[in-house]
């Protein structure tokens, strides 16, 4: 093999190395007809009310309180994966959180008014990408290092569901203006969440808004809506009388990730356009995965159940932990990511439910992450000219 073709190979090899770890856990098996074990709790998740959006005197605008409550975060339905395991008491504060994904036409007023350059628009930085790769991985040539992201490109006929090279690329020139690469554009997508944008890019936007990324705890106890142990933001069945909750793969159009006619749409929908959970909010299932603001650690929940303590606001583990990921070392840096996308099929992955998640390199944007936030009351009540917070 020449050099060149070495480095050729070695660049391919990063892509896919790269996307190994920001796809974290698949799942294999059909999952309609398991039957579920719930777990129990002494305190019950606040009982559901009409839920209380802010409009900017009482409350932040466009964000739904979440009341403060014991929950059973986590799960013990046959429907989970190992690292959704063993449900365990956590209690959360009262909190805000956005009633919907950030869209392209907030991103767009964040980058007008800083200036800020995405993750996707700059070359990858080699001291990023070899904390993912396998010890003494040599370096590619600069010019592999080019601006870019990962893009769903799906296929025309059924493949192994073990090689997700086939429906993956990492596309030059991909980035939240370009979402599928060049020759794309947010045209008719203003009110479409915005994709890749990595873990970084999250955090500018937030510190620019004044607000948080979720910590994982937030984000399940808000996505259950004050239901207790329920598989789904909305409840039990996947598709009550037949109706779909959330922009996840149909299985029943076509097989993932067939994508064999451009009449097939394959991609996020506007933001809102499906009914939300009890606390109002909209897309905690499907659409695109959301950043939060814990490092993952398969083991985490395991972990918490076996200290039998009750958590009260919980801020995550103190480093990564993922012995599942190929050649990827296990203590690659990884995000969690939180609530399926578009791509969440049940032959593949069920990502959709609330106690799925999965770890993601935080410096690999990609076309099905996106993200939202949220506010403390303390947060509310120290903004110049807002009205008290609502007490928890």
């Amino acid at each position: 093999m020449s050099k060149g073709t070495r480095h050729d190979h070695l660049a391919w090899a990063l892509a896919i190395i790269l996307l190994g770890v920001s796809m974290g856990w698949m799942a294999s098996s059909r999952h309609a007809s398991a039957l579920v074990q719930r777990g129990q709790s002494n305190n019950p998740p606040a009982p559901l009310t009409l839920p209380l959006i802010g409009d900017g005197k009482r409350g932040p605008e466009k964000m739904a309180w979440i009341p403060g409550q014991t929950f059973l975060m986590g799960t013990d339905s046959r429907l989970a994966q190992r690292n959704e395991r063993p449900a365990f008491d956590v209690t959360t504060s009262g909190f805000w959180m956005d009633v919907h994904d950030v869209t392209n036409a907030e991103f767009a007023r964040f980058v007008d008014a800083t200036g800020y350059v995405t993750t996707a628009e700059r070359p990858p930085r080699w001291e990023d990408l070899r904390v993912q790769l396998p010890p003494g991985t040599p370096a590619p040539r600069p010019e592999v290092l080019v601006p870019g992201a990962m893009v769903f490109v799906g296929t025309d006929a059924m493949v192994s569901l073990r090689d997700y090279s086939a429906w993956w690329r990492f596309v030059p020139g991909a980035n939240w203006r370009h979402p599928q690469g060049p020759g794309s554009d947010l045209t008719g997508k203003a009110k479409h969440p915005v994709v890749q944008v990595s873990y970084d890019d999250a955090l500018a936007y937030a510190a620019w808004v004044g607000k948080r990324l979720p910590t994982e705890a937030q984000w399940e106890v808000a996505a259950r809506g004050g239901l207790t142990q329920a598989d789904y933001a909305w409840g039990e069945a996947k598709r009550p009388d037949g109706k779909s909750m959330a922009n996840v793969w149909d299985d029943n159009a076509r097989p993932f990730p067939v994508v064999d006619s451009p009449k097939i749409h394959v991609g996020t929908t506007p933001v809102g356009q499906f009914a939300p959970n009890g606390y109002g909010l909209h897309d905690m299932a499907g659409n695109v995965w959301q950043w939060v603001a814990d490092w993952y650690r398969a083991d985490e929940f395991a972990m918490q159940a076996k200290r039998r303590g009750r958590n009260v606001d919980p801020s995550g583990p103190t480093s990564s932990f993922d012995p599942d990921d190929g050649a990827t070392p296990v203590d690659a840096p990884k995000r969690v990511t939180r609530g399926g996308s578009f791509l969440c099929s049940d032959t593949y992955c069920s990502g959709y439910r609330t106690s799925a998640r999965r770890g993601a390199d935080p410096a690999n944007p990609m076309s099905h992450i996106g993200f939202r936030l949220v506010m403390t009351s303390a947060d509310w009540a120290g903004k110049p000219g807002h009205k008290r917070p609502v007490s928890e």
